[in-house]
């Protein structure tokens, strides 16, 4: 039965942007053009139910609905039928860290508010009931108003409404439930006016008064007996119903009642009157503040530093089970064939929740399959499972059955991974993902900048260093930076965490004689250092055990947070070493010990969102000497990467995780990998690129403008922008429409990027005058005038640029394609495609468009033959043509033979001659079958002019690719060109010259053919 139950591994991947602009319906009409190109599984954004608008479905609302905006459950099952058809499997990106809390379709939230810590939702989320503010002891901050509290109250944006028998507080949008109880702080104001309205025998106030004695004798909000929350519950929804019930019969109560309303919600420009609903609102479970105050108290987690993300405490099983509800139920009916997790670093032990999710899928695997057996069933074992499946009958229970089958294949084969699961980790340097996790690896990062790496020339590195350092008039130390921003992301985003985490280590302290005296602001302070120094996004402690890896990780950190901070006494850094390290003193308990690890945990979830804000989101706006190496997962510091370093990289992962996702672009990308490689260009020419900076700069001193004494844009928002318009400049646009579409994606990029470094504006503090002066900045620049020399003077070197990147751009797409791995694409990037990072990247896709090339490609190549169509491809490449058919011609040889790519040897092949650099080449083998991958890089070392291509002895002259274990006069066949390649000899040294191999198309792919 193992055997039956071993995870579908896909062939190749293609991501696909689910929302209200890309539905179902609209993936199913894609499908054939997606399984024509080769593609094997989709990659489906999250599309269970997301705020209302959302464009990214990571908003989640509800775990257990599909998002209605994507379309109705027939449009998915459509779908889903399509997908069968082509034979064809679907991951799914699942988000278990949070959810969207801004709104009253999240109903678990909205009870939490309503109810407090009597809520059945309240562990659901990871909520701090005793925070250190004990003006927050049993309440929720939310911190959702635009500007102070009493300014928001006083200019009547807070509305108090009835609606269906229930109060509620409006807020723009938001919707927010009134505490039960505290209606009565509504219903008795006046009461007399209503007694004397009517008489003492009116059944109408007999009703109302009784309403009243039962809002004041509900259960309290902060009850925790189960039998009390039940009856809370119980009758509180009773109450809501004769309320309105009596509103609705009542004339006298529902005019008493809709003046009340009115009174409560003040009269503006009379202080006074917002008494009643400032003292309303201060009995709720919810403080309301301005959003800003999140920063320092808030007190629920986040995502990130995002208020309107809760996270939820997925380790809790009960949070487990109904969060994943609905994805079961997808993977039993086999309509999901594998998952991608979000963000694992975010949860509280990724361990343990990849464990969760294999063991369940398994159960939802074997039930699927015992669903097709269609046994009957006794309707008594029916009743008594949690699934309608078809079971067979000799079972009286089949999840335990089903689940201690797979304890015991566990056991005989830990490394037993029955489910394709990938996580979004993002790996530093030379990190390793933790080789204990159950699954099968990341999405792509790392093969992401490796491969971007080889295209950058590292013999430049110090001419680039000095280009930079040069035009901004200073030096900027990338581990500076990155120690800076991290602090300022934990004293201006996530100041909350850090000093929750401060209390927390200060009462482990206090446990201690020896480190008793250490005082709250030096531990907070230490936290803060050490969280600053650390190299890696987060360590992975249990209270089993800190492996030796996350122990050096933090020795590290330590160690450097000490030498930056000498005044700090090094006693406290020790201490803090400690206890991340798990080194308990002899005579802890074991209620000690789990408070300890628990600290530890936390420490943990808090590391990577530093990294992530504070890196991704801020350095790499800042630190700008080469943009195509400010990626996810990237060391910008690190010039390049070697060929020896790539090849090692796919060695390491056939070895380790032969089934990983490797990208090139992806939904969270600074820049598209059409922008990159041309951006890469840059490093083989940097003296044209240093006169190109020179002269721009002096063209466009006038256009700069003086704002309080500062230049706009300062130096180093020019350098970023240069590059970023050659990096995203269309190759052509059509009309000026076009080009002002052009010009507003240039302006919001540099907008976001500006208040993403944080140096001249920011997102929670916009300085709005600077930033309208550098849009002016812009829009001069780029204005399309005849009389703009700048413009001219770029469009010249940008096509240069250009003409080069789009080469690099094959070279990578088909090592993509051809490396170990699945290889993975993102929407639209299967012809040129130069966007910017989201929401730029995550437009609608014209497929009418790229069906209509698909098409032409099939057509030319049944009536000219591969050679002329290659040929034709290359001439006019830039129209992306040539792209989308190597993407298709690679991919259906690689579906073909997919036991070369998944399980083949990888054997770098050596390169002798005067071009050996500029080459990138690998055999994959398995049993007797081969294929040989070959592809140039370094482009303007090969082609003299612009217009040249990187074809012939002219070109490559004498180089040789070394194959040893071919004989002599062995065949391959190019299978983009058709053409025939017979392996020769070079002094000593069988294998091809590159001057036959490289005659009509940029990049071979060889098969062997005898």
């Amino acid at each position: 039965m193992k055997d039956l139950l071993e995870a579908r591994i896909p062939v190749s991947t293609y991501r696909l942007q689910f929302s209200h602009q890309f539905r179902f319906s609209d993936a199913k009409e894609i499908v054939p053009y997606l399984h024509e190109i080769g593609i094997t599984d989709i990659y489906a954004s999250p599309y269970l139910k997301a705020k209302r608008g959302s464009l990214h479905g990571y908003d989640i609302v509800n775990y257990n609905m599909l998002n209605f905006e994507t379309g109705t459950e027939d449009d998915y099952n459509e779908l889903m039928r399509e997908l069968e058809k082509y034979g064809m499997g679907q991951i799914l990106d699942i988000v278990p860290n949070h959810m969207c809390i801004l709104t009253e379709e999240n109903l678990w939230w909205m009870d939490v508010l309503e109810n407090g810590i009597s809520s059945i939702y309240s562990n659901f989320f990871d909520i701090d009931w005793k925070p250190v503010k004990k003006e927050l002891r049993n309440k929720v901050l939310l911190p959702i108003l635009g500007d102070q509290y009493g300014k928001v109250l006083e200019n009547q944006e807070l509305k108090l409404i009835f609606d269906e028998g229930a109060f509620f507080i409006n807020y723009y949008d938001t919707k927010l439930p009134i505490r039960p109880e505290t209606y009565t702080y509504i219903l008795k104001y006046r009461i007399s006016e209503l007694e004397r309205s009517v008489s003492s025998d009116n059944p109408h106030l007999i009703e109302f008064l009784s309403i009243n004695t039962a809002l004041s004798h509900l259960p309290a909000y902060i009850e925790k007996d189960s039998e009390e929350i039940r009856e809370r519950y119980r009758e509180k929804e009773i109450i809501k119903r004769r309320l309105q019930k009596l509103y609705r019969e009542s004339s006298e109560a529902r005019t008493f009642v809709d003046d009340n309303v009115r009174i409560f919600n003040g009269v503006k420009g009379e202080s006074r009157s917002f008494d009643l609903l400032d003292n309303l609102l201060n009995r709720q479970i919810y403080r309301l503040s301005d959003w800003q105050v999140a920063m320092e108290e808030i007190n629920y987690r986040r995502f990130f530093d995002i208020n309107e993300l809760a996270s939820i405490q997925i380790e809790n099983p009960a949070v487990f089970m109904e969060t994943h509800k609905l994805i079961f139920k997808l993977i039993r009916e086999g309509k999901v064939t594998g998952l991608r997790i979000d963000h694992p670093d975010g949860l509280y032990n990724p361990l343990d929740y990849f464990q969760r999710l294999q063991r369940s899928c398994f159960l939802q695997l074997r039930l699927g399959h015992l669903r097709t057996l269609k046994e009957d069933i006794p309707s008594d074992i029916i009743e008594g499972l949690k699934v309608d499946v078809p079971i067979l009958a000799e079972h009286t229970n089949i999840e335990s059955e089903i689940l201690k089958e797979y304890d015991e294949i566990i056991q005989s084969d830990p490394k037993f991974k029955p489910f394709y699961i990938i996580g979004e980790k993002i790996l530093i340097k030379d990190e390793r993902m933790p080789e204990d996790w159950p699954i099968f690896s990341t999405t792509g990062y790392v093969f992401l900048n490796t491969l971007n790496g080889i295209f950058v020339d590292m013999e430049n590195v110090r001419a680039l260093d000095d280009i930079y350092t040069k035009f901004i008039k200073s030096k900027i130390n990338f581990q500076d930076i990155v120690y800076e921003k991290k602090r300022l992301i934990m004293e201006v985003a996530m100041s909350s965490e850090v000093n929750t985490l401060g209390h927390y280590l200060n009462q482990i302290s206090e446990k201690n004689r020896h480190t008793r005296d250490f005082t709250l602001n030096s531990l907070t302070s230490a936290i803060v250092e050490v969280i600053a120094f650390f190299p890696v996004y987060r360590t992975y402690a249990t209270e089993r055990d800190v492996n030796e890896r996350d122990r050096r990780y933090v020795e590290l950190a330590v160690s450097k947070a000490k030498r930056k901070n000498p005044a700090i006494s090094e006693s406290i850094f020790d201490f803090l070493k400690d206890v991340l390290i798990l080194n308990y003193p002899d005579n802890f308990t074991e209620s000690d010990k789990k408070e300890w690890v628990d600290f530890v945990m936390r420490f943990q979830q808090i590391t990577g969102p530093v990294m992530a804000k504070g890196l991704e989101d801020t350095v790499f706006y800042v630190y700008n000497r080469f943009l195509s190496l400010n990626e996810v997962g990237g060391s910008p510091d690190r010039f390049g990467t070697t060929l020896d370093t790539f090849h090692g990289k796919n060695i390491e992962r056939i070895k380790f995780w032969p089934n990983a996702l490797i990208a090139t672009s992806t939904h969270d990308s600074k820049r598209s990998e059409d922008v990159r490689a041309r951006i890469n260009v840059l490093s083989e020419i940097p003296d044209e690129w240093r006169g190109c900076l020179m002269r721009w700069s002096r063209l466009n001193k006038k256009k700069r403008i003086i704002v309080e004494g500062q230049t706009v844009p300062s130096r180093n928002e020019e350098y970023h922008l240069y590059q970023t318009l050659i990096g995203a400049c269309p190759i052509s646009l059509a009309d000026d429409a076009e080009y002002e579409v052009f010009k507003r994606r240039i302006k919001d990029y540099m907008l976001k990027a500006s208040r993403e470094a944080k140096v001249n504006t920011s997102w929670i503090s916009p300085n709005t005058i600077y930033e309208d002066a550098l849009m002016t900045f812009i829009e001069a620049i780029i204005d399309n005038r005849p009389d703009n020399q700048f413009l001219r003077d770029f469009e010249v070197f940008q096509k240069k640029v250009s003409h080069y990147g789009m080469f690099n751009s094959l070279s990578q797409t088909l090592l993509k394609i051809t490396s170990p791995g699945v290889p993975d694409f993102y929407q639209g990037t299967e012809i040129w495609n130069f966007t910017l990072v989201d929401p730029d990247n995550r437009g609608p896709v014209d497929y009418a468009k790229r069906i209509r090339i698909l098409d032409e490609i099939r057509r030319k190549e049944s009536e000219m033959g591969i050679l002329e169509l290659a040929r034709e491809l290359t001439i006019n490449k830039d129209d992306g043509r040539i792209k989308l058919y190597i993407i298709y011609s690679a991919l259906n040889f690689r579906r073909e033979n997919s036991e070369i790519f998944r399980t083949g040897e990888y054997i770098p092949l050596e390169v002798l001659g005067e071009r050996s650099k500029n080459v990138c080449t690998f055999a994959r083998k398995w049993m007797n079958r081969m294929a040989l991958v070959t592809v140039p890089r370094f482009f303007t070392r090969l082609m003299k002019q612009q217009g040249d291509q990187p074809f012939g002895e002219e070109t490559w002259k004498e180089t040789f690719i070394v194959v040893p274990f071919e004989e002599t006069d062995s065949g391959f066949r190019n299978i983009f060109t058709g053409e025939l390649v017979k392996i020769s000899r070079y002094k000593e040294a069988t294998g091809f010259y590159l001057s036959e191999i490289f005659i009509n198309f940029p990049v071979a792919l060889l098969e062997r053919v005898t």
